[in-house]
């Protein structure tokens, strides 16, 4: 191993287990309680396969952006402009399709267009979130500007453009093919599409994170920026390719979010930027960067989407939601600092 990839591994090798993760513990712990509660509660609506699927269709979307959103801080930076570049790219995956595929009284009447246009549809809603992103992060890493501030006017940007092609009206009706995307099932399976594409994309984000040299620079990157200069890392590569990343996650999102609505505008998943924030920090990522674990935010998404659909089904308003998310944020920040304090004690004994 040369020495580069020994300073890139050295601060991963203190990553504690899921057993020593208090984050993760203190998730399932509120998993469980979620649980109990409901037991109590409700047990013949939240206890079936109906709700369990219920709850597969609806956390993907923002599941997914919380990926993103969990990069850019690991880095020590952060991304506001996910649900821009989501309802961007969803705007121009629904442009595509509802050009290429022409639907009267209910039919397709150029069924041969059907896969090229959702293929195109959705190479150009990644391919436009991959430019959004790597735009965000030249502008952060170049002139070294905060993230915060930078992501904050891609937002209002994004959302302009998505507002600009669609003049404020939804545009609706594509066809079932884009529809089934993310509300249809594996053909001969009750397994939903959105499920598979979740854990592929899952799957993919853990062996960037965790088996690729990139994966390491953007912990290094977060622990400490000028350290992983003068290492040698390209940092300005490295937050260009991290703001990419997320940008592609966003656009994946856009594409999700679009198909399962079968409606794309500039305001759709207006909650997501609290959400993903949320769910990062409750999952452990460290608001300065640096640490975080992709199995404690996907683990977050999960407790979230089991609160969300029990207060639903205690027909709860959206504001105690929000009240509720608020309060698990606070207690979430509030767990970190307390966690940085116990350390810093520990190593100062230690030494």
């Amino acid at each position: 191993m040369s020495a580069k990839e020994n300073r890139l591994t050295a601060g991963r090798k203190g990553l504690p287990g899921i057993g020593q993760d208090t984050h993760v513990l203190t998730i399932i712990g509120l998993m469980i309680l979620v649980c109990i509660i409901m037991l109590l509660l409700r047990p013949e609506a939240y206890f079936t396969g109906l709700n369990l699927r219920s709850m597969i269709f609806q956390f993907p979307e923002y599941g997914i952006l919380a990926l993103g959103m969990m990069a850019c801080m690991i880095a020590g930076g952060i991304d506001l402009s996910l649900v821009g570049i989501m309802n961007f790219t969803g705007v121009l995956a629904a442009l595509i399709v509802k050009n290429m595929v022409i639907i009267e009284n209910g039919e397709v009447t150029n069924p041969a267009m059907v896969v090229p246009a959702v293929v195109l549809a959705c190479a150009v809603a990644i391919a436009v979130g991959a430019a959004c992103g790597a735009f965000n992060g030249f502008i952060i890493g170049y002139f070294q500007l905060p993230a915060m501030l930078v992501t904050l006017c891609g937002l209002q940007l994004y959302t302009g453009l998505a507002y600009g092609i669609t003049g404020g009206p939804a545009i609706n009706g594509m066809c079932d093919a884009f529809k089934n995307i993310a509300n249809g099932n594996v053909p001969g399976t009750p397994i939903p599409w959105v499920l598979v594409i979740f854990i592929a994309v899952l799957a993919v984000v853990v062996f960037i994170m965790k088996c690729t040299v990139f994966g390491h620079e953007i912990y290094f990157l977060g622990s400490n920026a000028k350290a992983a200069m003068y290492s040698g890392i390209n940092t300005l590569k490295v937050t260009i390719m991290t703001y990419m990343f997320s940008g592609i996650l966003g656009g994946i999102s856009g594409i999700l979010i679009t198909s399962h609505l079968n409606s794309a505008k500039s305001s759709n998943g207006s909650t997501y930027t609290l959400l993903s924030l949320l769910i990062v920090v409750l999952g452990g990522v460290h608001p300065d960067g640096g640490k975080g674990r992709v199995v404690g935010v996907v683990l977050a998404v999960l407790l979230l989407q089991m609160i969300a659909n029990a207060f639903g089904l205690m027909h709860m308003s959206d504001n105690a939601k929000t009240f509720a998310n608020g309060c698990l944020l606070i207690a979430a920040l509030v767990l970190s600092v307390v966690l940085d304090k116990r350390a810093a004690k520990k190593a100062a004994a230690a030494s």
